[in-house]
């Protein structure tokens, strides 16, 4: 009878729902930032409301959202040593990640299609030459790597199809300190990879934009949109945003030089909505708007902005005082005030 009451127990716990993002009131964004003297990570409704507060053990950067389940990989701020698989209904650490020897995170990270599989930005330490780290999807347990295709990959996008898009920012940096080694001869570039890894197609920058370093991505209807910090001379303003369509060149998108100046070389995220492309400058503070197709609108000032992300036709942003942003071609408009010193990213979930 023993036997049987536990056979009927596990039959029964088979049948109950498994926890999805539902169960949390369906978050849309999760995003880091500090509160206090503690690293949080938030995950937030479409308006902006946060619905759970996790704490982390050091500045977070990016995150990847499991398709299904309530689960984010919460990476360290790079060069990373770490990266949380948290339960979001619970708030407990279900794995801690760990890069190989020799190896180190770099703040990004994307789930294959239904999520059998995480991939990590990462870097050989030594060399910053670029590598995909591939894990088990349940268990988390490291399963081999490929290559990136570049130097310094920094973002990494999944596709629909599963395959992938890297942003290889092109700059060797020493491990310790994240100086900078070969700012004269770096080679940024966009490559596409077949679910296998395989290289599909690489594009880089004309030579006179070589110093532009790759660092984040946006999926629009038409392609990729990515977001460049300029490690030229700064006096010379240049274009921060790209488009791409795989099978053809990557196309620029300038602005009045002024406007470029504002951003002050540096892009630090980019997010798309069905006819909108923004960028954030918290070294700027600005964020700058174009159409679709990469025609610049307007720029809005604010100080330390940087998160972005899609919210319906418009955006979310986020600021270093701890406000969340409803962002237009009209204005900045609070969303939500009194929260954390908001980090770089905020992070749609991608669900299948």
């Amino acid at each position: 009878m023993a036997t049987r009451r536990l056979f009927l127990a596990g039959l029964a716990a088979v049948a109950l729902p498994k926890p999805g993002w539902a169960d949390l009131g369906n978050p849309a964004y999760v995003s880091a930032g500090r509160q206090g003297p503690d690293y949080v990570l938030h995950g937030l409704d479409a308006s902006g409301r946060s619905l759970f507060q996790l704490v982390l053990p050091a500045r977070g950067h990016a995150a990847a959202t499991h398709p299904i389940r309530p689960e984010v990989v919460a990476f360290a701020r790079r060069p990373g040593t770490f990266a949380l698989v948290i339960d979001c209904s619970t708030g407990l650490v279900r794995n801690r990640l760990t890069p190989p020897p020799g190896r180190q995170f770099n703040g990004h990270g994307a789930f294959s299609r239904g999520g059998a599989l995480l991939m990590t930005s990462e870097v050989v330490a030594e060399t910053s030459e670029g590598r995909i780290g591939l894990w088990d999807g349940t268990t988390y347990a490291r399963i081999g790597d490929r290559a990136s295709g570049g130097i310094g990959p920094h973002e990494i996008r999944r596709l629909p199809d599963d395959c992938l898009v890297v942003a290889n920012g092109g700059i060797a940096t020493d491990p310790d300190d994240r100086s900078k080694l070969n700012l004269a001869d770096m080679r940024p570039n966009l490559t596409l990879l077949d679910p296998d890894g395989a290289i599909l197609e690489q594009v880089e920058l004309p030579a006179e934009l070589r110093r532009n370093s790759i660092r984040h991505l946006a999926l629009t209807p038409d392609g990729i949109a990515f977001a460049m910090q300029w490690e030229g001379d700064p006096g010379e303003p240049v274009p921060l945003l790209g488009l791409w369509t795989p099978g053809r060149a990557p196309r620029l998108c300038p602005s009045d030089p002024a406007e470029q100046f504002t951003m002050q070389g540096y892009a630090g995220s980019v997010a798309a909505t069905a006819t909108r492309i923004a960028i954030t400058s918290p070294r700027g503070g600005a964020v700058m708007l174009f159409t679709r197709e990469g025609q610049p609108l307007t720029t809005h000032r604010r100080a330390d902005i940087c998160g972005v992300a899609a919210q319906g036709a418009g955006f979310l942003a986020s600021d270093g005082s701890g406000v969340l942003w409803q962002l237009d071609d009209a204005a900045l408009r609070p969303a939500a005030t009194g929260g954390p010193q908001w980090d770089n990213h905020m992070v749609a979930l991608q669900r299948d």
